[in-house]
């Protein structure tokens, strides 16, 4: 006599959370402002305005963009300020650094604003593996988020998940 295979899974409350699920569609632009620099490395405002101003600031419609500076060179902070004023209109979202601080920075906004009424009291597994750019520290965001609601907090798969935190 065959025994019914059950899969325990499909019937225990266990909540997955997947963060690629969350990643946000648009293009990502690195944009270094090293060419509105003379010679690459000094700020020298009033060709630096020219710059700005004479830049196609509407082919950042719609993308997230980390602004840079690829060389050693000092910039004050009314720089970076003064492109923000100029990606306003068009771009979804501007942080000064990478493309992982912008990455970073958009999953902060989304978990920050994440409702995780719903995983209260249940044990909840991270998926672990993703096809998309999701950062390191958007694990570390999400754990924290969960702690204060979920029974336990795994990372991983059903099958194979590694324990991070159970309720005592």
């Amino acid at each position: 006599m065959e025994k019914e295979i059950i899969n325990r899974v499909a019937q225990s409350q266990l909540k997955t959370i997947d963060l690629e699920d969350y990643y946000p569609s648009g293009e990502r632009v690195l944009l270094d402002i090293k060419d509105w620099l003379f010679e690459g490395f000094v700020l020298k405002e009033k060709d630096f305005r020219a710059s700005i101003s004479e830049h196609d600031w509407e082919r950042y419609q719609d993308k997230f963009i980390a602004v840079y500076c690829s060389t050693d060179a000092i910039i004050p902070g009314w720089a970076y300020m003064l492109i923000a004023t100029k990606l306003y209109p068009y771009a979804k979202r501007v942080v000064y650094g990478t493309l992982e601080t912008l990455e970073t920075a958009i999953y902060q906004s989304i978990i920050e604003n994440l409702d995780v009424s719903s995983y209260s009291g249940l044990p909840v597994i991270v998926k672990g593996c993703s096809h998309k750019p999701v950062p390191q520290n958007a694990y570390l965001l999400i754990t924290m988020k969960l702690l204060p609601v979920a029974k336990s907090v795994m990372y991983g798969e059903a099958c194979s998940s590694v324990p991070l935190y159970k309720k005592g």
